[in-house]
């Protein structure tokens, strides 16, 4: 491939990457920002989509796809089950809710931070050891899951499953 093709993809993948980057970062924030908690929701479905997005430019494509099937769906369906079992009143959430003056200040500053880490990773240079062929295969951490990370597989389980029997008591508490 000649050398002005490598520069001119290197230049797409690194702009792809800002863009997908940058929407993370910016529907996480939303995440956070927004009063309601389905849009909260919804804006933590977009950061997961673009983290794979993110895994995908990494030639991780197992972790792309268990990124989006696990996270954006398995755990976003018991986050919005979880949501519409508490059935909040918007009353409730504006009570809930910070200032307006708190919320620009904390854009503010995680802005100001994120160009601070840019700025810092740019002057950076990184090297990276070369991974076997047989690094992020299925069988690989299929292996490690079950046999060096069984705990914490298992541990995990069990905080959703504490997590999911802890929203309906909150919300049988209520009727």
């Amino acid at each position: 491939m000649p050398e002005g093709r490598v520069r001119g993809h290197l230049k797409m993948e690194l702009i792809f990457f800002y863009i997908f980057a940058g929407l993370a970062v910016a529907t996480a924030l939303g995440v956070v920002a927004f009063k309601n908690p389905i849009s909260s929701a919804f804006a933590l479905v977009v950061s997961f989509f673009a983290i794979s997005a993110v895994y995908a430019m990494l030639q991780a494509h197992f972790l792309a796809v268990i990124q989006v099937l696990v996270y954006a769906g398995a755990i976003m369906v018991l986050f919005i089950f979880v949501i519409m079992l508490l059935n909040l009143q918007p009353e409730e959430l504006e009570e809930r809710g910070f200032s307006t003056v708190f919320k620009g200040a904390a854009i503010v500053v995680l802005t100001a931070f994120c160009f601070g880490l840019i700025f810092l990773f740019r002057q950076m240079v990184f090297v990276f050891p070369k991974a076997d062929a047989s690094f992020g295969t299925v069988k690989e951490v299929g292996k490690l899951l079950f046999t060096t990370y069984w705990f914490p597989f298992e541990y995990v389980s069990i905080l959703l499953l504490v997590a999911i029997i802890g929203g309906v008591v909150l919300a049988k508490r209520e009727l």
